[in-house]
């Protein structure tokens, strides 16, 4: 499994088209069997176990650790809960980018 993760707008999507050669309907904001790519993991709820994100081909997630802090607790808890399982992610993907500008830097 190949872990993207950038900010908003950084060109994640872009990147997993163009440099790892998936085609656009290949990826897809829903947590659905068929396609390779799941992108906006920041986005699902609830998120999914970590088991059934290893079993895709790529996982793309918007960086949720920077910015302001949200006041509402269940904002926190959410973002907590996706850093943690992105950090989990990172740590048994094959290959981790992240994306800043549109330029990946491969960090593992």
């Amino acid at each position: 499994m190949i872990f993207v993760v950038g900010g908003l707008g950084a060109g994640k999507r872009d990147f997993v088209h163009k440099t790892l050669g998936y085609a656009w309907e290949q990826m897809s904001p829903v947590f659905q069997e068929d396609a390779p790519v799941l992108w906006g993991l920041e986005d699902l709820d609830p998120l999914p176990p970590l088991e059934d994100l290893l079993r895709r081909e790529v996982v793309v997630c918007r960086e949720v650790g920077c910015g302001v802090i949200p006041m509402d607790r269940a904002d926190r808890d959410r973002r907590e809960a996706v850093g943690r399982l992105c950090c989990a992610l990172a740590e048994q993907a094959q290959a981790v980018y992240r994306v800043t500008c549109g330029i990946p830097m491969r960090l593992k």
